[in-house]
């Protein structure tokens, strides 16, 4: 039986933590336009953008691959400026039996601190582990930052 296994990256960026975390929190339906070389695409499929149960479907790119996932808002703690999302369908559910990825964003001196946890379940042991989705958010905070620093 696999077990769940977890990654971490962790980014510091030069944006406040409460720009950054509005971002995932209100504002996730622009994440495709500010965000283009990773997100190609963003709907809405039940719900609203920034509620538990709510679910969206992405098209992105990873690794050089053009994959599309549907997730669903798992769990937000806006004191701690946590979002957990879940996937349900999509390219990277034939290699995992669940996937998770969460991001937590607090301050750090003038800026922020972000730090994105994936969690996994292989469906076997010759699956890889999920590096070019740990790139792909590292990617996406980056460039997250930079527009928000130059907004």
């Amino acid at each position: 039986m696999a077990q769940i296994a977890k990654m971490e990256v962790q980014t510091e960026i030069k944006s406040s933590a409460d720009k950054f975390y509005d971002m995932f929190r209100n504002k996730r339906h622009l994440l495709a336009k500010i965000c283009p070389q990773e997100l190609k695409e963003g709907k809405l499929v039940r719900g609203d953008w920034k509620s538990v149960g709510s679910v969206r479907e992405w098209s992105y790119d990873a690794g050089g691959d053009t994959e599309a996932v549907k997730e669903t808002i798992e769990a937000i703690d806006d004191e701690s400026k946590s979002i957990t999302y879940s996937a349900i369908e999509g390219g990277m559910m034939k290699y995992y039996n669940t996937f998770k990825s969460t991001v937590n964003v607090t301050a750090a001196g003038e800026g922020s601190l972000v730090k994105w946890t994936l969690e996994y379940e292989k469906k076997n042991e010759n699956i890889p582990d999920p590096i070019k989705y740990l790139d792909l958010v590292a990617n996406l905070t980056r460039d997250i930052d930079a527009y928000l620093v130059n907004a």
